[in-house]
């Protein structure tokens, strides 16, 4: 299989602070992968550099996206070659509609103009996929939402944008379960209707419940620290990171 996605040697951080330390990974076109690990080991930043986060700085590796270097892209190239990011803590942004963002970001990636009822006919069915009601489509991007309606918007861009590679970072904290089978059910249409790649950072299984996992990564301090296959996520939440930390097996 391909690889959609090849990290090498990656290290970057905020200022002076370095917080990847040399991260290699690889993801496969059609892929599942899992990043797990104790708070603050890197998981989110690495989501957040992989999409091109101005926010880090990437002071030495490389991250090839189908072959090519995107190390020095812009998020909005990186977007617009398919590649998202669901955020941990989606923000609220008045005076744009999710509808009105949603067909503007569409357009943006895919360079074509989209007529109005045809959009409108797409978001209403991935609405539907996540129980939404149609009246969010008219509030302004996220205001006012509940912390799972935020959610809920973050799986319905993944629905609207339908990109290659799809980051979803935590979108699962904070979740009754009840919204979580919701979320899971429009990760597992993405999957279906797309074959896209996932990469999901999460401490909950019931996310990933609807999913064939490929590969799990653990971080810890920046760094990869070992990887196997699906069935390392539940020996992890039987036994904890530490002795994978500490280089056991």
């Amino acid at each position: 299989m391909s690889q959609l996605l090849e990290i090498k040697g990656l290290r970057a951080g905020v200022e002076e602070k370095e917080l990847l330390h040399g991260v290699n990974l690889s993801v496969g076109a059609g892929e599942t992968h899992v990043l797990m690990g104790p708070n603050g080991a890197g998981k989110s930043t690495l989501g957040s550099v992989i999409m091109g986060s101005p926010e880090y700085e990437v002071t030495s590796g490389s991250i090839f996206f189908e072959g090519e270097d995107i190390t020095e892209e812009s998020a909005d190239k990186r977007a617009k070659r398919g590649l998202f990011l669901s955020f941990q803590n989606p923000v609220e942004i008045s005076g744009i509609s999710l509808s009105e963002f949603l067909r503007n970001a569409l357009e943006q990636i895919t360079g074509k103009h989209m007529k109005l009822w045809d959009f409108k006919k797409k978001l209403k069915a991935a609405m539907e996929i996540l129980g939404m009601d149609s009246a969010y489509a008219d509030r302004d991007l996220n205001a006012g939402f509940s912390g799972g309606e935020k959610k809920k918007a973050e799986i319905l861009q993944l629905l609207i944008l339908e990109p290659k590679l799809a980051i979803l970072d935590e979108t699962d904290s904070g979740l009754d379960v009840d919204a979580v089978k919701t979320v899971s059910a429009g990760i597992e249409e993405y999957r279906k209707r797309t074959g896209g790649t996932l990469i999901v950072i999460t401490h909950n299984t019931k996310i990933l419940e609807a999913l064939n996992v490929d590969k799990t990564h653990i971080l810890a301090a920046g760094k990869v620290v070992t990887e196997g296959d699906g069935t390392l996520v539940e020996d992890v939440l039987e036994n904890g990171f530490e002795r994978y930390i500490n280089g056991g097996k």
